[in-house]
């Protein structure tokens, strides 16, 4: 489906298939309203109707959010599934379905949108972001109009003022602050570009929405988007046997954690969030400290990758129901594959688990997060510490090892720790959302005391990994026994490029 087949968008208008749900929005002429193709308003009448494939593209078009729908809590769109490298050398008919080779170009427009989306309130200008990209200002405007048919900076505009609409509708700052937090330079330009856009007011608009008495000073709750199903419970469950000590909590269904960013002007920013399932309404309600507002863009991106909102599980699905022939119920519908917050953080407690246990893991990485990491005051009981970062372990002045040591952490685990922690210092690996995963993995077998079994893992949850397959795991092995490691190969050929997905799935069933 493409935004000119007028007669398919229409009709998964029609159906309010939450499928549908952040891959186009709806501009209705009649009324300059444009809405997601989940909205309960009355049906407009298809000669009304244009479609467009981002918000960013529906606000240029001259149309407004609508009020009930809410575009800005839309899930994102879903991951880039890259070919393979062995696909990439040769478009043999049997490449799995959705395994299409991604071009440069729109991978570069994909992760130009990331950076946007997750720096809106940071970003100077395009030059800047182009050269964080290793491209020019100019062949970064083409190819990212040619992916979402609106400029850089008409994009990084929309971002910032949905995510200021949603801070006006959901939360008691005042508008002041609302243009802080979103990126805006000045509350003149945040009041007139608003005004130019959405033909009223910040004020007017909290009116209209009915919270203008809400209190001010508090922590603030915004929703996240995802498309049904989603599996949180799962998910949780493989998050708390592996939640650091005094860094994170899982309990009563919902997810806390300790949090440490960078603004624009170098200074780190200290807070908590937490975040806990509405099924009511296929999102997340994410709570985020006070502190934290100073780099809230950069907080909601990093949430979302960790809790993998932008996936669309019925896609997945249709690949992964051959895992049914297996053993029924062994492919969960709405199963995620975790993200992570802190890519360091999560980098670190995979090499301290090399061959040991779940629990055993996790006692370490506390020890380091309370010997090494910096203490925080939070309302949340357990709460206590935020885990050091890549600089904090390479700018030790004794000897890792021996620092690392001290904590019962053997001496090539540590130097293996210090490697990394300079790698990603200088610049010379990047676990990150975007980065190219496999590329990653391989830069990461480099490194002394890095197999192809904790490459790939450190990929799949730092990178987005879809198709990431750790076949000399022992879980999977016992998943699929009896059969050999050739026959796990030839098996999990058929759930490309959802082996990520399926791991999960196989983990999940033990």
């Amino acid at each position: 489906m493409t935004m000119d087949n007028h007669a398919a968008c229409y009709a998964a208008f029609q159906s309010k298939d939450s499928r549908f749900d952040g891959h186009f929005f709806v501009g209705v002429t009649s009324t300059g309203i444009y809405c997601r193709p989940v909205c309960r308003a009355r049906l407009p009448r298809p000669e009304n109707c244009t479609f467009f494939k981002t918000a960013a593209e529906a606000e240029r078009a001259g149309f407004r959010p609508c009020l009930l729908c809410r575009p800005e809590l839309a899930p994102g769109c879903a991951p880039m599934v890259p070919a393979t490298r062995l696909q990439t050398r040769s478009a043999a008919p049997e490449t799995a379905p959705g395994c299409a080779p991604v071009d440069a170009s729109r991978r570069l427009a994909v992760l130009a949108a990331k950076r946007l989306e997750e720096h809106c309130g940071s970003i100077e200008s395009l030059e800047e972001l182009a050269a964080s990209l290793g491209c020019t200002a100019r062949h970064l405007r083409r190819v990212f109009r040619e992916e979402y048919r609106v400029s850089p900076v008409q994009y990084l505009q929309t971002c910032r003022l949905l995510l200021a609409k949603s801070l006006l509708t959901d939360t008691g700052l005042s508008v002041l602050e609302v243009a802080m937090a979103s990126g805006f330079g000045s509350l003149r330009r945040f009041n007139d570009l608003f005004r130019a856009r959405y033909h009223l007011s910040p004020t007017s608009l909290r009116r209209q929405t009915g919270q203008a008495d809400r209190l001010e000073g508090q922590n603030i709750s915004l929703m996240l988007g995802y498309r049904p199903p989603y599996d949180w419970e799962r998910l949780l469950a493989f998050l708390a046997p592996r939640a650091i000590p005094g860094v994170e909590i899982v309990r009563d269904s919902a997810y806390y954690r300790t949090v440490r960013l960078v603004r624009r002007d170098g200074t780190n920013v200290c807070g908590w969030i937490r975040a806990e399932n509405v099924l009511a309404q296929n999102a997340l309600r994410v709570t985020v400290s006070t502190p934290l507002l100073a780099v809230l863009p950069q907080v909601l991106a990093r949430v979302r990758e960790l809790f993998d909102l932008n996936c669309d599980p019925n896609r997945i699905n249709e690949t992964l129901q051959a895992m049914e022939t297996l053993k029924p119920g062994l492919c969960v519908p709405g199963v995620r594959v975790p993200g992570c917050f802190d890519p360091f953080e999560m980098a670190v407690r995979t090499i301290l688990g090399q061959q040991i246990t779940v629990k055993g893991t996790t006692t370490l990485a506390g020890r380091v997060a309370r010997e090494l990491g910096t203490p925080i005051r939070t309302e949340v009981e357990g709460l206590t510490h935020v885990f050091p970062t890549a600089r904090d372990i390479y700018g030790l002045e004794e000897p890792v090892s021996g620092r690392l040591g001290a904590l019962g952490i053997i001496a090539a685990r540590a130097n293996t720790i210090s490697a990394l922690a300079g790698k990603m210092m200088d610049g010379s690996i990047r676990l990150s959302a975007g980065a190219d995963p496999e590329q990653t993995a391989s830069q990461l077998m480099e490194l002394p005391g890095i197999g192809a079994w904790t490459a790939g893992y450190m990929a799949m949850r730092a990178s987005g990994w879809t198709d990431a397959f750790l076949e000399t795991d022992h879980g999977i092995k016992k998943a699929l026994a009896p059969r050999k490691a050739g026959e796990i190969r030839e098996l999990a050929e058929r759930w490309r490029p959802w082996r990520s997905y399926a791991m999960m799935n196989l983990w999940n069933s033990l």
